[in-house]
């Protein structure tokens, strides 16, 4: 099973770096940054009516780290995707070596929903998302919020801003800012814990 090595992750990330594959059939990926980034700041999450109403209602289940795997083959179960089984294989990995999380939504036992993303020191690094019953992703990302915001996190990274990440409060912004909030969640260390 090839992987790519936990280490250069981590040190990749660290830099304001990220793989992607070219489509789920490519053996390899591809490193990028971004001269603007989006963030959702912590915080400032937006919470629509609705959203609150289901979340009120309780209608998913939701659990950190139950099927990890499942979550990233799930996200990259679509026409086009960026997530091959490199990237599967090593987040994989990445999640056992403690760096790695995801937020997931259940009903009747079910994974209908949810995200995942590396965590470094303060700083959490969204990857995906992926719904299977509408709300679930909603959900996952509402409680992503809560988690990072209870645990103490400084940077919340989305990679891209889109409009989409928009209504929940996703912001772009300049490579500069984006590295001195870097530097910052680098300097603390915080648990992904409900």
């Amino acid at each position: 099973m090839r992987i790519l090595p936990p280490e250069n992750l981590l040190e990749a990330y660290a830099q304001g770096i990220f793989p992607m594959a070219e489509s789920k059939e490519a053996e390899d990926v591809t490193w990028y940054t971004a001269r603007k980034r989006g963030i959702i700041p912590i915080g400032k999450f937006h919470t629509s009516d609705n959203l609150a109403r289901i979340i009120r209602q309780k209608r998913f289940e939701v659990r950190i780290n139950h099927n990890f795997r499942e979550v990233v083959k799930q996200c990259a179960n679509r026409d086009s995707t960026w997530i091959n089984d490199l990237i599967i294989n090593s987040y994989d990995v990445l999640n056992q070596y403690g760096n790695a999380f995801s937020v997931e939504c259940y009903r009747d036992g079910q994974l209908v929903g949810g995200l995942y993303g590396v965590k470094l020191k303060a700083a959490f690094f969204g990857e995906s998302m992926f719904k299977k019953e509408k709300w679930a992703d909603k959900v996952a990302l509402f409680y992503c919020h809560e988690i990072l915001q209870k645990n103490g996190f400084l940077l919340w990274d989305t990679q891209f801003y889109t409009d989409h990440l928009a209504q929940f409060g996703c912001i772009e912004i300049e490579a500069g800012e984006y590295d001195q909030m870097l530097d910052e969640a680098l300097k603390k260390d915080c648990e992904f814990k409900f």
